[in-house]
């Protein structure tokens, strides 16, 4: 028999079952809008503090110690630092007209480029290096106070000022603010695109 004659062999080749790509539209759709929120609630932490210091609501800071009464927005936390290798330095800024407004115009810049979706990259930037020196200000490494009492501190690295300084570099990371903010708009204008940073 010739090799025409033989009957031909199939050899068994694997198919690819046929799959319908699974939309993954309203997951993508949720996540987006969960991050809009945690962008939008920290940034109001952050106008809240802004606010609640230049009106004097009467929570953390009362109405005669408002910026606007003539209180001083450092005072109150830099003027009370008991503990940590950096206590000095920061009473020494307590009450000075430079730390009062570097301080105001961080609170009220970060809040509204949050609560905006705009400036992401430079809040983040920012908003890092106020946490990261009122962590240090607080310096929650110290159990003890220099008078010998408990600093009340909970952890000694990790803090809330450590986690609102990851939450707002994520944010940044994943340009929160395309999602129910103005995050697209911004990105387009001329200025921001010539500085990505800007974003």
């Amino acid at each position: 028999m010739s090799l025409k004659d033989q009957p031909h062999q199939h050899k068994d080749i694997p198919t690819q079952r046929a799959t319908t790509p699974v939309d993954n539209a309203p997951e993508r759709g949720t996540r987006a809008a969960f991050v809009a929120v945690v962008r939008i609630a920290t940034g109001l932490v952050f106008l809240w503090a802004f606010l609640d210091k230049l009106f004097g609501f009467g929570y953390a800071t009362p109405s005669e110690r408002a910026w606007i009464n003539g209180g001083s927005p450092t005072q109150g936390f830099l003027g009370n630092i008991d503990h940590g290798p950096f206590a000095a330095m920061f009473r020494g800024w307590a009450g000075a007209a430079w730390a009062d407004w570097l301080f105001m115009l961080g609170l009220a810049g970060i809040g509204i480029a949050l609560v905006l979706g705009i400036g992401l990259r430079i809040a983040a930037v920012a908003g890092t290096v106020m946490m990261l020196l009122m962590w240090a200000a607080e310096w929650p490494l110290d159990r003890f106070t220099d008078a010998g009492e408990p600093t009340m501190s909970t952890n000694p690295i990790l803090d809330y000022h450590v986690i609102y300084a990851l939450v707002m570099i994520w944010l940044a990371i994943v340009a929160a603010g395309n999602t129910w903010g103005f995050g697209k708009q911004w990105a387009k204008l001329d200025t921001v695109e010539k500085n990505p940073w800007l974003r």
